[in-house]
């Protein structure tokens, strides 16, 4: 089974939907065993209320979240940084120029795109928030204790 990484940065164009989503999870499966960050290219001015709507529904509160930039970042010394849009991913190869990075790119559908009701809005952000949960186990398989 791999190691956890030390530190996972997951970025996205705004950071108010897709990585403090992403971000929030992460941290819910690991706690303080890895650290996590998110920020996005032009961070928007708060997170997305019905991201945190769906967060909400799992017991996770991201309506704190202040989105932030590559720029605004305190550290960026990652072990693994995950883009979850084209152009994210761009600007991570740009972060990971002469570092011992490992870069992934999730193409992670944008559920801001989703029009009709509340609720069918809704439904595109519980989607985004399964979608990313697969990735997040997938990549990240639950640690096995001592002995089994």
């Amino acid at each position: 089974m791999a190691e956890l990484p030390d530190a996972v940065l997951l970025a996205c164009n705004l950071n108010r939907v897709r990585s403090p989503v992403a971000a929030a999870l992460l941290r819910h499966r690991f706690g303080a065993r890895v650290f996590v960050d998110s920020c996005g290219l032009k961070p928007a001015e708060t997170v997305d209320p019905f991201a945190a709507a769906v967060m909400a529904e799992v017991g996770l509160d991201i309506s704190g979240h202040q989105p932030k930039s590559f720029d605004d970042l305190e550290d960026d010394s990652f072990d693994l940084v995950i883009s979850l849009t084209p152009e994210a991913h761009h600007r991570a190869i740009e972060l990971a120029r002469g570092r011992a990075v490992e870069l992934e790119y999730w193409p992670i559908y944008d559920p801001t795109l989703e029009g009709g009701s509340r609720e069918q809005r809704l439904t595109a952000y519980r989607n985004l928030r399964s979608e990313l949960g697969r990735r997040l186990d997938a990549r990240f398989p639950a640690l096995r204790s001592f002995g089994g």
